[in-house]
């Protein structure tokens, strides 16, 4: 591997010992000399490629610490559905239906009802397009689906189908299945899609990995199926992985995880065993996630899918053998059963047998009290910036006066706890850019006005503690601290190029800036096409 001298840019190390430096030079994939170039060039020139940066800020890549990395890559080869209205939504279906053969399912995701003005849409809706096509399309937050007919007959989903343990079939005022599921109903018919093969989903993880690349996130925490995980290791022995994952344990998995003692943390440095992935209620979207107090103009208290005892449990069947709990939590009594089973264990000396701390996902709505369980205990809250953007309507609608304690994020780092960042992609998009955006404003993407007050913009947080939950900790998190978002002596050169003004941009303006260019392990993996720098 060629040695890379990379000098005249702006270094910014996210060490605490940072020295003023501009050059970093790199060898066998990692970083061997940071200073001024007066002082390496000449120490390091001979052999070496010596690329001007011209002044561009060079700084570690993005982690994107909650991503569904094959789903991620699926989406970008299914139906686009995220449109602003239900008609909009049914002619891209249209489309796609006059373009395939009859019996092949159709499947797409992003749509959302909260934003169109007729609501739900009903298995009718999709009939009406084709009755020859099974259609399956999944809910913006992948908590709720859309069938039609074929797609639920396929399924064996009918007028007598009980609702499953965890999950609701939504029916018509006859008791007939309307085409909406929810929650768990919805593996009834994912059961019967034909799953993605070896080929099918190295290629979308593939092309996940170009697509992250561009946004400079060379690293994720991965909560798809175990699938991927067999996938990833096919992928590095071929020599075509540059992307450095930390692979959650689905639940069904656990008891095979545990029989190969898989332990949080263990792997090499590209593949690492995360934390089983574990799911105490739904999402807000859906009015599933769990309520202590009913969801406004209702009295709907959510799904609460595992108790504090339960997660207990599966704590103490987990936990000695290593492998520490990443539970999803949206709603506030999923967070404080979660937090308060967190607690138990402690007490147990449990939660501490994970080399990898245990975690708490999405961490929507909260209790003031229960923020400071999280440094108390030692539980990261893991967190996805463009989730409160994206909801705040329906938050407002649905949680009201609560929601001064959604979405906390600047509550959580006053606690002293730790907090990391990411997408939920393909919930939203994986660009940590807008994530940045949404952190420091609250405000929705586009031209806003520096008038605009973001919503509860005392849940703000700056661009240096953003950049942390993106950077440096999400690494010390997932196990790649040792190696992994800091430009320092010995740590791998995943590094990512920005244009050279991106620290005095207006913080409005930071959701329009994208890579120049990323590297992984020394080499640079994607380049902005409009880069002039000679690299």
């Amino acid at each position: 591997m060629q040695k890379r001298i990379l000098t005249n840019a702006q270094v910014h190390s996210f060490s605490m010992d940072e020295q003023p430096a501009d050059t970093v030079v790199i060898e066998e994939g990692h970083i061997s000399a940071i200073g001024k170039a007066s002082e390496i060039i000449s120490q390091f020139s001979s052999s070496a490629k010596i690329e001007n940066l011209r002044q561009s800020i060079l700084m570690p890549s993005f982690t994107d610490a909650h991503i569904h990395l094959l789903t991620y890559g699926l989406s970008l080869q299914r139906v686009n559905v995220e449109m602003p209205t239900k008609q909009s939504c049914l002619d891209q279906i249209a489309n796609h239906v006059k373009n395939t053969d009859h019996g092949k399912w159709i499947i797409g995701h992003g749509w959302d009802q909260n934003i169109w003005a007729d609501g739900y849409g009903s298995k009718k809706d999709l009939d009406n397009l084709s009755t020859q096509h099974p259609i399956y399309l999944t809910h913006k937050s992948l908590h709720s689906s859309w069938a039609n007919s074929l797609a639920l007959k396929i399924a064996g989903i009918n007028h007598h189908t009980p609702n499953p343990r965890g999950g609701i079939i939504q029916r018509d005022a006859s008791g007939d299945p309307n085409g909406i599921l929810l929650e768990n109903a919805m593996r009834m018919v994912e059961s019967v899609i034909p799953e993605p093969n070896i080929p099918d989903r190295e290629t979308a993880i593939l092309k996940a990995q170009t697509e992250l690349h561009r946004y400079g996130i060379t690293a994720v925490h991965d909560f798809d199926p175990w699938s991927v995980y067999e996938t990833l290791n096919n992928l590095y022995a071929r020599g075509e992985l540059f992307l450095r994952v930390t692979k959650g344990i689905p639940e069904p998995f656990l008891d095979k995880a545990i029989g190969m003692k898989l332990k949080s943390g263990s792997g090499n440095n590209w593949i690492k065993i995360g934390w089983l992935k574990l799911f105490s209620d739904g999402a807000l979207g859906a009015r599933t996630a769990a309520m202590l107090t009913p969801y406004e103009s209702s009295q709907s208290l959510g799904l609460l899918f595992l108790s504090r005892e339960e997660i207990s449990a599966y704590g103490k069947k987990a936990l000695p053998y290593g492998i520490g709990l990443a539970v999803h939590a949206i709603g506030d009594r999923a967070n404080q059963e979660t937090l308060l089973a967190m607690s138990d264990l402690k007490k147990t000396g449990l939660l501490r047998m994970s080399t990898l701390k245990s975690r708490i996902e999405h961490v929507q709505l909260i209790q003031e009290e229960d923020i400071k369980l999280f440094a108390e205990l030692g539980v990261t809250a893991s967190m996805q910036p463009l989730h409160a953007i994206s909801d705040k309507k329906m938050a407002d609608a649905n949680w009201g006066k609560r929601c001064v304690h959604s979405y906390a994020w600047s509550s959580i780092l006053q606690s002293g706890a730790q907090m990391i960042f990411g997408s939920d992609a393909p919930v939203e998009s994986p660009n940590p850019f807008h994530g940045l955006h949404a952190a420091l404003s609250r405000k929705q993407l586009g031209y806003a006005s520096k008038k605009e007050i973001g919503w509860i913009p005392r849940q703000c947080v700056n661009l240096q503690d953003a950049l942390s939950a993106y950077i440096s900790t999400p690494p010390i998190v997932g196990g790649f601290g040792k190696m992994l978002g800091k430009i320092k002596l010995g740590y791998a050169a995943d590094l990512m190029l920005l244009p050279q003004n991106f620290f005095n941009l207006p913080p409005d303006n930071i959701q329009f800036v994208l890579p120049l260019a990323t590297m992984v392990n020394g080499n640079w993996v994607y380049k902005n096409d409009n880069i002039n720098i000679d690299i």
